[in-house]
């Protein structure tokens, strides 16, 4: 079993930078598919980004494309997401999720296995 564990959240300025991180327990952090979804208010949870076991694979959501970007330590059992040039659209809680299942890569939410308790980002215009 995995905890995931968000932080790195808060308010910025429309065009600012935040970098998320989401540190996982276990010794086989490796072994899962991580990704990042965000939810706001009023809306279905929607993905974000996606990055394989190995951190060499990683596939983005169109409205984030560009913008943000994944990444991972498999020695720090941590994943990232580096979110440049805000938009208040932007503006969700944001959950780290862990897949276990077969491929590289997974953009749907029923896939993930385990999931953290969100982090709120505010993006103010």
């Amino acid at each position: 079993q995995v905890q995931l564990v968000e932080s790195g959240g808060g308010l910025v300025q429309a065009g600012g930078s935040l970098r998320l991180t989401c540190a996982a327990s276990g010794r086989t952090f490796s072994t899962y598919i991580m990704g990042w979804f965000r939810q706001a208010p009023g809306k279905e949870r929607e993905f974000v980004a996606t990055i394989s076991r190995s951190g060499y694979n990683t596939y983005y959501a169109d409205s984030v494309k560009g913008r943000f970007t994944i990444s991972r330590d498999n020695g720090r059992n941590t994943v990232y997401l580096q979110m440049n040039s805000l938009k208040t659209e932007d503006t969700a809680v944001y959950y780290c999720a862990a897949a276990a299942n077969e491929g590289f890569i997974a953009v749907v939410a029923s896939k993930y296995d385990y999931w953290g308790q969100g982090a709120q980002v505010t993006v103010s215009s």
